[in-house]
């Protein structure tokens, strides 16, 4: 039983992490892990209101592209608003996602915006040709071992890769200019360049609505006897994700090669915390 009516719940969704970067250990932002939450959100209260919370650096654009897509798809067939509420940071992806909403909110200390497309890697060449490494790299296509890291970089591979990074700014532009609609108030050149502001700037340049935090502003909407409930996705133990990464081999629940593919996965999950800690260190966090 609910301390209080349906009428009186509002829904919060919570978005935290970088978004895309999945390992069997340390779970991100993706569409896959969101959509029941999402689902069960917009079914939860009769108010027609629901709110999300973001802190997000950023991420994968398609899993970004999808998440926004769910939220609006289910806005529009529930008929419901939503609110938006940037915490510490929502940047890049995490900007994308905060575009759902019919109204973005901020904190005076937010960092917002980061409207552009990165890719960044490492060059080893020089590297291994010290060490008397020799790179050997066998393929049946032209490109398919473009910018490899470990081989001469080319023109013509830096070409194709910004050329499929100006696609994909351009689709977050648009919707951006879709969503912000006659809020926007600086030239393109600003807006879209990559960089990122604090609340206020953010509010003053259009990319949210103001400033207020999650509480207050569905207090001030629906009154001072609203209660907040979070809705957040099903996680599994840590049991089961050791389960998932590792298949039963040999007849035993963890199976024979159960050392090795755990080294494999402890790797994978620490290169994703590091890359996840350089993604927050670009806005002081």
């Amino acid at each position: 039983m609910w301390p209080f009516s349906r009428k009186s719940v509002v829904p919060v969704l919570r978005f935290s992490g970088p978004i895309g970067m999945v390992t069997p250990l340390r779970p991100g932002l993706a569409i896959s892990g969101v959509a029941s939450s999402i689902e069960k959100a917009f079914n939860l209260s009769k108010l027609p209101s629901v709110a999300v919370v973001i802190n997000s650096p950023g991420g994968s654009p398609v899993q970004s592209n999808l998440i926004f897509k769910r939220i609006r798809q289910f806005a529009e067939e529930k008929n419901k608003k939503v609110y938006v509420f940037c915490e510490d940071v929502a940047a890049s992806g995490g900007y994308f996602l905060a575009i759902s909403g019919d109204e973005i909110y901020a904190d005076p200390s937010s960092i917002v915006g980061s409207i552009g497309v990165i890719s960044a890697s490492f060059g080893f060449v020089e590297a291994i040709e010290k060490l008397g490494i020799e790179r050997r790299v066998y393929t049946s296509g032209l490109s398919k071992s473009t910018l490899d890291p470990f081989l001469p970089e080319k023109p013509e591979d830096v070409a194709r890769l910004q050329a499929i990074q100006r696609d994909v700014h351009d689709v977050f532009i648009g919707l951006v200019k879709e969503r912000r609609a006659g809020k926007l108030r600086a030239p393109d050149a600003e807006l879209f360049s990559g960089a990122f502001w604090s609340g206020p700037k953010a509010a003053e340049l259009g990319l949210i609505d103001g400033i207020a935090d999650v509480r207050t502003k569905m207090q001030e909407i629906h009154g001072s006897e609203i209660r907040l409930q979070v809705v957040e996705p099903a996680k599994p133990g840590l049991l089961g994700r050791l389960r998932r990464m590792t298949p039963n081999v040999g007849g035993g629940v963890m199976g024979r090669d159960a050392p090795a593919h755990l080294s494999l996965a402890f790797a994978d999950d620490l290169v994703s915390a590091m890359e996840t800690r350089a993604m927050w260190s670009r806005y002081g966090l």
